[in-house]
């Protein structure tokens, strides 16, 4: 079993930065992918980026340009940059880990932009 564990949110102004972290441990394969995905009050889950194993990136138009997926040098350590923040952006955001034919949530961490 993998577990996920996402962190680094909190209320920050609009404008400003947020670096989220996601900590994958357990039964990781050694090569995976790893996704970021955010769920706004009263709307469904949104795709925002997505790393995979061999570091090619994908983001989602919403965010391409303001948010950097990236690997720390602790590979099980997967980073969301997040700047220019704006209101819209206000959610909890998830970390998917993707590995085979299997995956894990982790539970989130609130990220509330104020205008």
């Amino acid at each position: 079993q993998v577990q996920v564990v996402e962190s680094g949110g909190g209320l920050v102004q609009s404008g400003g930065s947020l670096k989220l972290s996601c900590e994958v441990s357990g039964r990781t394969l050694s090569a995976y992918d790893i996704g970021w995905y955010r769920q706004a009050p009263g709307k469904e889950r949104e795709y925002l980026a997505r790393l995979w194993d061999n570091g090619l990136t994908q983001y989602e138009d919403a965010v391409k340009g303001r948010f950097t997926i990236f690997r720390g040098t602790n590979k099980n350590v997967v980073y969301l940059q997040m700047n220019n923040l704006k209101p819209e952006d206000t959610a909890v955001y998830y970390c998917r880990y993707v590995g085979g034919h299997g995956h894990s949530w982790g539970r989130g961490t609130q990220v509330t932009v104020s205008s």
